[in-house]
């Protein structure tokens, strides 16, 4: 089956942080994910094959399914628990299912970075309207990132949370690149940086 499908993201999260699970929640459609729970993110395609592969997730464990979706070729799902062994379980099953293994995933590639210092009030005004978590405030060091598959963003910003004092402006996972903003003192924004770069090229993939 290996030759039939595309894994093109498999993200492990092993705790989500405060911030990143109040964003996740605003915009999760399925079961609500808390902080402390670890998370599971899978990407596929054909993109439809995540309607089978989150039925086998949740009847095979006790993680819970936060997200399925397919955006035109891809599909993406999320599952959590507070057990990590629950999750690690599922992410098993579903890539038994799949004759693939982790090693299979594709290597996340980083398409582009941007650290802008002493955000312009006008600008900060623009982003607000399309922010779905904390306010950028004038003053503040903006970081941007970008990469694919896209669903690995959320390990990325994840990560960044864990290593900085930082804001979550806004996240988006769904499409051909993923991207987030987020925001700070410009000491903590370098660190989230090095923090969510490093998260994304340790990842072994193809």
């Amino acid at each position: 089956m290996a030759d039939k499908f595309e894994l093109r993201c498999y993200a492990y999260l092993d705790r989500m942080q405060p911030q990143y699970a109040a964003f996740v929640g605003t915009i999760t459609q399925g079961d609500l994910p808390v902080q402390g729970m670890a998370d599971l993110y899978i990407e596929v395609a054909p993109g439809n094959e995540v309607f089978r592969l989150v039925d086998i997730a949740v009847k095979a464990t006790q993680a819970k399914p936060g997200a399925q979706l397919v955006e035109r070729e891809f599909g993406m799902f999320e599952v959590h628990s507070h057990s990590q062994a629950e999750v690690l379980e599922a992410g098993k099953v579903v890539l038994d299912r799949l004759g693939l293994k982790i090693e299979d995933r594709k290597k996340p590639e980083i398409a582009s970075l941007q650290v802008i210092t002493n955000v312009d009030p006008y600008q900060v005004q623009l982003l607000n309207r399309f922010r779905r978590g904390a306010m950028l405030v004038a003053g503040e060091t903006l970081f941007i990132m970008e990469c694919a598959p896209a669903a690995y963003i959320n390990l990325a910003a994840n990560e960044a949370e864990k290593y900085a004092t930082i804001k979550i402006i806004h996240i988006s996972s769904v499409g051909r690149f993923g991207r987030m903003w987020l925001s700070g003192s410009e000491a903590e924004i370098l660190a989230a940086k090095q923090a969510a770069v490093q998260a994304l090229q340790s990842i072994e993939g193809v």
